[in-house]
């Protein structure tokens, strides 16, 4: 097994873990956390299968992954202000909760 491979399980076994708390977790801030930690799987894959050549290691997937976190800190920043803007209108942290009878609507 090259350690090219343990990158691409590594990000395999990340990716796993992200789809697992996005789907089971209620809290947002949980989902945008799980959401990023799917895209960091997602990129040690690229980095591992990219290197599997002999003449060195392939600049396009190198090049993927650097446009793709950039892409992903922008969409965190994004999804934390739209959870402060949910947060600030209804005073919940969860989709699925009901606001107390008689507060905010």
């Amino acid at each position: 097994m090259t350690s090219y491979l343990i990158y691409v399980a590594g990000g395999a076994l990340l990716y796993a873990l992200g789809t697992y708390g996005l789907l089971a977790r209620r809290h947002l801030i949980h989902k945008v956390i799980s959401a990023n930690l799917m895209g960091s799987g997602v990129f040690l894959i690229l980095i591992g299968l990219g290197n599997r050549a002999e003449g060195g290691p392939d600049p396009v997937p190198q090049a993927m992954v650097l446009t793709g976190i950039v892409v992903t800190v922008a969409l965190t920043a994004l999804g934390l202000a739209i959870i402060k803007r949910y947060y600030s209108a209804t005073g919940l942290t969860n989709l699925d909760d009901e606001p107390p009878a008689g507060e905010r609507p």
